[in-house]
């Protein structure tokens, strides 16, 4: 079954939660972590990563935190799992790297490669405004059900 890390579903849930408090400065590690009952250290690696990635920008000081770099609008659940995980494979015979060993006898490599093309222009349409308002993108809607239902 595909599914995402749990970094992934944290730094989603991470940028969801700063795109719906944009009216705030920056909002600090511990804010989101508490949030969402997320342990602290860990998100605390996945936004320096994400900053990293330019899509978080960090602020120091009494009132430091952080803030998207770009309008919620303009990140997309792609962006956000690639800098987290990587690129996005669903078999191993796709990849960065290149072939496998059964390359030149494989049948289905085609419809995988295919296959997850299409999960990946599905996660580049998902934008984080959309999850911070799912009721503006059916795409986002399935993915919140999804990822609700997953977990039950």
């Amino acid at each position: 079954m595909l599914r995402l890390t749990k970094k992934a579903d944290y730094g989603l849930m991470a940028l969801k939660f700063i795109a719906e408090h944009e009216d705030s400065v920056s909002l600090s590690a511990k804010d989101i972590a508490e949030a969402y009952h997320i342990p602290p250290q860990l998100l605390a690696k996945i936004l320096q990563k994400l900053t990293r990635e330019g899509l978080l920008r960090s602020h120091a000081g009494m009132n430091g935190g952080y803030t998207l770099s770009r309008p919620a609008a303009d990140i997309t659940a792609f962006e956000v799992i690639r800098a987290i995980d990587g690129p996005l494979f669903i078999t191993s015979c796709v990849t960065d790297s290149g072939s496998c060993d059964l390359t030149n006898s494989c049948t289905i490599k085609e419809p995988l490669a295919r296959v997850n093309d299409s999960i990946s222009d599905v996660l580049k349409n998902i934008r984080i405004s959309d999850l911070a308002d799912p009721s503006h993108s059916p795409m986002a809607q399935q993915l919140v059900t999804i990822r609700t239902t997953s977990r039950a």
